[in-house]
């Protein structure tokens, strides 16, 4: 299903989340990924950014490659992890969406409500965000555009 790679990966969820992080992290390490799981551990109540900020931190510092992360909507995860100089963060709720996020955006973070999709939409999108590269061209020139103070 997913294609075995040299990609870095981590994965965080908040309460809303926890179920679909579980089931892809499972999945994930089953086709022989490295995942790091920075939690949540449980279907308490939690706050997205404490799980969020850990994940994209590693990204900054260059220990990671690429990121899952799942919220109710993915709205709010996206939102701080957008918040890191080095990560582009997409919210995906359709296969399409997930593809360019990654061939036009060059997007290292996806971003899924997992309260507005079902997980076997998820786990497309996340196969297709890991299996899809940046294209570049035109599209470099303008995410090269996107950091403030350039």
């Amino acid at each position: 299903m997913f294609e075995m790679d040299t990609i870095r990966l981590g994965i965080a969820a908040d309460h809303a989340g926890f179920e679909y992080k579980e089931a892809i992290a499972r999945l994930l390490k089953k086709n022989g990924y490295d995942i790091k799981d920075f939690g949540t551990y449980t279907p308490e109540s939690v706050d997205y950014p404490d799980y969020v900020h850990p994940l994209c931190n590693e990204i900054d510092a260059g220990k990671l490659d690429r990121g899952i992360l799942l919220c109710g909507t993915g709205n709010g995860v996206a939102m701080a992890a957008n918040k890191h100089p080095s990560v582009k963060a997409a919210v995906c709720w359709d296969n399409d969406i997930a593809v360019l996020a990654r061939r036009h955006n060059d997007a290292n973070v996806i971003c899924l409500p997992a309260r507005f999709v079902s997980l076997e939409l998820a786990i497309e999108m996340v196969q297709l965000f890991l299996n899809t590269e940046f294209e570049g061209g035109r599209h470099k020139r303008r995410v090269d555009k996107i950091p403030l103070g350039q």
